[in-house]
């Protein structure tokens, strides 16, 4: 004998996202559980979704480096990627053409292995200069739009210039920085999920 439980599952498969970052995907300076990736997975479950967060940052991360660690990464099977990296390629000054090759790579890889993408965007610091600044910030807008993926704009939007949000260094944010930061993303991740369901 069939029951409507049976015909109509009540509960939806769980989604995993990788959070794929550096220092601020991980969590420098802080609890586990006010990470990004943890704040993140309480906040999309409060909000119904059945979803687990893989904490796929390490501090001092490059683009380089997220790229060379994707596939083992991708052994998880995740339905959604979050690509939080670059910061540490503008404080170090790094070509800004080989960020936008590596993350250009991140994402065709990404889409390969059948994972959506939303892209974190990052700025670099003002005192690398114009030019620098010039070849940098244009990255992530024109990857997302090249790749049609949402982005982002600003993974540190609202928080950056806030010493009340902020760890003492100035360069990552305390808890309720991240506190800030999961509530500006949570409607691009939340359309995406809902849009992986479809």
């Amino acid at each position: 004998m069939y029951t409507l439980a049976t015909l109509n599952p009540i509960h939806a498969a769980e989604k995993t996202i990788l959070a794929l970052g550096d220092s601020l995907t991980a969590g420098f300076g802080l609890n586990g559980s006010d990470s990004f990736p943890s704040r993140l997975q309480m906040a999309l479950r409060a909000a119904g979704h059945k979803v687990r967060v893989i904490n796929g940052g390490v501090s001092g991360d490059t683009t380089a480096g997220g790229l060379a660690r994707l596939d083992w990464l991708m052994q998880d099977r995740p339905d959604v990627v979050i690509v939080e990296l670059g910061g540490n390629d503008a404080l170090r000054g790094l070509p800004p053409a080989g960020t936008r090759r590596n993350l250009d790579g991140i994402i065709k890889r990404v889409k390969e292995k059948g994972a959506k993408v939303i892209l974190a965007g990052m700025l670099a610091p003002p005192n690398m200069g114009k030019a620098y600044t010039a070849a940098f910030n244009p990255i992530f807008p024109d990857l997302a739009q090249s790749h049609n993926v949402p982005l982002y704009a600003f993974f540190l939007d609202g928080v950056i210039q806030n010493p009340a949000l902020m760890l003492p260094d100035g360069v990552h944010p305390n808890a309720k920085g991240f506190a800030v930061i999961v509530e500006r993303i949570l409607p691009i991740v939340s359309q995406t999920l809902g849009e992986e369901q479809k």
